[in-house]
């Protein structure tokens, strides 16, 4: 079993708004495409401030907290949204964060995605178009809070099956 899950090794990626506000998702998509990883799960997510807050929980102490909210958030770009995928194969946490570079995209080599694209703001804020999952507690962390086990193809973790009575909207 856990030759296969580290088969199957899930990850998740984000096209951050500053990427979508740049029509750069052809690019990212093309550069993660190298990676020959399967996408397991893919959506277009508008952020709210509790999702931003729960995905940076670990910076909640950082002076630049706030900014990094609002940033994900889309509060700096005209694209109010994020591309949230589900990459999944052999070392995909390390495929995907090599093809990403340095989180500091002044640091990140000038052949990965945030070494071409990021920028550092007036303001000090890491504009880095991407994110990408640290390892894989962080992955599993990540990919349930930002999917749920049906927006998956595969049962990447445990489910359970619930029975609920919850209202939603539906196409008219």
């Amino acid at each position: 079993m856990e030759n296969e899950l580290h088969e199957r090794q899930p990850t998740l990626v984000l096209i951050k708004p500053d990427g979508l506000s740049k029509s750069l998702t052809g690019n990212i998509l093309t550069r993660l495409s190298e990676t020959k990883l399967e996408i397991a799960a893919a959506k277009c997510v508008r952020v709210s401030r509790e999702l931003a807050e729960e995905h940076y929980r670990d910076l909640r102490e950082k002076p630049f907290f706030e900014e990094i909210i609002g940033y994900l958030m889309g509060k700096f770009h005209d694209r109010k949204k994020v591309l949230a995928f589900v990459y999944v194969g052999v070392d995909a946490i390390g495929k995907v964060r090599d093809i990403c570079g340095a989180t500091n995209p002044e640091e990140a080599a000038s052949t990965t995605i945030r070494g071409a694209y990021g920028r550092i703001t007036t303001k000090g804020v890491y504009e880095n178009v991407i994110h990408a999952s640290s390892n894989e507690q962080e992955a599993e962390r990540e990919i349930k809070l930002w999917f749920k086990p049906d927006e998956v193809i595969y049962n990447i973790y445990p489910v359970k099956t619930v029975e609920e009575k919850v209202k939603h909207p539906i196409w008219a």
